[in-house]
C-alpha cells in the first residue's frame, strides 16, 4: 500500500467517522479555553523560532477549543471523534482522534476488547481528561507535549484484560498490542528542535514548522525542509507497540509501552521528508495517597535514525508531578527533565539539546461549566544548533498564564 493510497483511505475513514458521529451521536461535550499570557520575547518554534514554549510576549489567546463526540452503533460497538481548533500553527481546525471501539460483554478471567482508527496509545497518565488534555496543568510535560506533536497511530489495537472487581482481586491488569501505519516521520522535530512544553496537539493534516537551520536546509548536506508533516506513510511498513497496564485497588497504576514505527530510514518522499526509524520505551506511574492527593511520573527513553545515519539521536525525558485537590480547588506542581544526544555522520548538523522545567498550576471550578486557572512555568534549556542561527545555545524562558475555561458535557 503506497503512502498516497493510505492517506486517502485514512481521510475517507475520518470522513465516515465524522458523518456517523453527526447522525448517531449520543453525547456531545467540549471546552473552550482563553488565556492571557505574560511571556518572554523568545520567538516560538510554531512561528519559525527556537523557543520551546507556545507563546511570545504579552497577549490574549484562544488556548484550546475542542468538540468531543461519542456514540454507539450497538451495545458492543461505539465511536469517538475529537475535533480541535487552535489559534496558532499552520492548520487551525481539524481532527485529532477518530476511533471505533469494540468491547463485547463477556465473562471469564481474560476479557477481550479492540479499537481501530486514528488515536493515541494509552501510555500517558497525565493526559487523561477530555480530548487527551491534562486536568492538572495547562503547560504539559515535555514527554506528552512531544507525543501530542508527532505521535498518533492509524491502525488497530487489541487487548486482553481483567478487572479486579470481577475477579474479587485488588489487582486489575491489561495487556495489549497495536499495529499501525502513518507515523513514519516520528522523531523529526525532536531531532532538530528538541523537546518543547505546551498543550497543542497536531491535527490530522497538520504541518509543524521549525527554525531554518542552515545545516538542515543545505542542498549539499541533509537538504530537508524546515517543517514536518507528522502523520505520513512513506515506506509501506507496519509499525507496532506493546503495552501492559497494572492497577492495585485503582489507587496505584503502572503502564509500560514499547513503541517501534519500523520505518525504513532510507525512504524519502517528493517533499524531501524522510522516514525515521524511531523506537522507545515508556513507563508511567501514579499513586493516590488519598482521594485528593496524587503523585504522577513518567519516563521515556529511545532512539531515532534518518538516512544512512545522517541523523542519529538518543532521547531521554522524565517528569514527576504532585497534585492536590481541596474542594473546588486543585494545585499541581511538576518538574521536567529532558535530553537529546547525537551520534551521526554530519557533525555540522548539531542535534544535541537538553533542559529542565518547573510548572505550578492552580485550577478553580466555579461550577460544572466554568473554571479559572493560573499557572507559572519556567524552564532552562539548551539547543546547540542555535549557534548556526547566531543565537546563544542556552535559553531561560518564563511564562505566566491566566486561563478562563468553559466546558459542556
Amino acid at each position: 500500500m503506497n503512502g498516497v493510497f493510505f492517506k486517502r483511505v485514512m481521510l475517507g475513514v475520518l470522513a465516515v467517522f465524522t458523518e456517523l458521529s453527526m447522525v448517531n451521536a449520543q453525547q456531545f461535550s467540549g471546552l473552550v479555553q482563553a488565556n492571557v499570557i505574560k511571556a518572554d520575547g523568545q520567538l516560538p518554534w510554531l512561528d519559525g523560532g527556537t523557543g520551546i514554549v507556545q507563546y511570545q510576549d504579552d497577549s490574549l489567546n484562544l488556548q484550546q477549543g475542542l468538540l468531543n463526540v461519542k456514540g454507539k452503533f450497538t451495545s458492543s460497538l461505539s465511536y469517538n471523534v475529537v475535533a480541535n481548533v487552535y489559534q496558532n500553527g499552520e492548520q487551525h481546525l481539524g481532527v485529532t482522534q477518530a476511533v471505533v471501539n469494540y468491547k463485547p460483554l463477556s465473562i471469564g478471567f481474560a476479557r477481550f476488547k479492540a479499537r481501530a482508527g486514528f488515536f493515541y496509545p494509552r501510555m500517558s497518565l497525565e493526559n487523561v481528561d477530555i480530548g487527551w488534555l491534562s486536568p492538572y496543568t495547562y503547560t504539559q510535560s515535555s514527554i506528552n507535549s512531544w507525543i501530542g506533536e508527532e505521535l498518533r497511530v492509524a491502525g488497530v489495537e487489541v487487548s486482553l484484560y481483567n478487572s479486579g472487581r470481577s475477579s474479587r482481586s485488588p489487582l486489575s491488569w491489561e495487556v495489549l498490542a497495536g499495529a499501525f501505519k502513518g507515523n513514519d516521520t516520528l522523531g523529526t522535530i525532536l531531532s532538530w528542535r528538541g523537546f518543547a512544553m505546551h498543550d497543542r496537539q497536531s491535527l490530522q493534516n497538520d504541518r509543524l514548522i521549525f527554525a531554518n537551520y542552515p545545516t538542515v536546509n543545505d542542498p549539499d548536506g541533509i537538504f530537508h525542509p524546515s517543517y514536518v508533516e507528522p502523520f505520513h506513510e512513506l515506506d509501506g511498513r507496519v509499525g507496532f507497540y506493546l503495552g501492559a497496564h497494572l492497577s492495585y485497588y485503582k489507587k496505584t497504576q503502572l503502564r509500560y509501552y514499547l513503541y517501534d514505527n519500523q520505518a525504513d530510514p532510507n525512504v524519502v518522499n517528493h517533499q524531501r521528508l524522510y522516514a525515521w526509524r524511531t523506537k522507545f520505551h515508556s513507563l508511567a506511574f501514579s499513586h493516590d495517597f488519598t482521594s485528593n492527593a496524587r503523585l504522577i511520573a513518567q519516563w521515556l527513553t529511545g532512539s531515532s535514525v534518518m538516512g544512512q545515519r545522517f541523523v542519529y539521536i538518543n532521547f531521554d525525558a522524565w517528569y514527576l508531578m504532585y497534585s492536590h485537590k481541596l474542594g473546588a480547588h486543585r494545585v499541581s506542581a511538576r518538574i521536567d527533565n529532558f535530553r537529546v544526544t547525537e551520534d551521526d555522520i554530519f557533525p555540522n548538523d548539531i542535534n544535541k539539546s537538553d533542559g529542565h522545567g518547573l510548572t505550578i498550576a492552580w485550577r478553580y471550578n466555579i461550577n460544572k461549566s466554568w473554571q479559572l486557572g493560573l499557572e507559572q512555568h519556567v524552564n532552562h534549556n539548551r539547543a546547540y544548533n542555535r549557534i548556526t542561527l547566531a543565537e546563544q545555545p542556552k535559553q531561560d524562558q518564563r511564562q505566566t498564564l491566566g486561563v478562563v475555561q468553559f466546558r459542556w458535557r
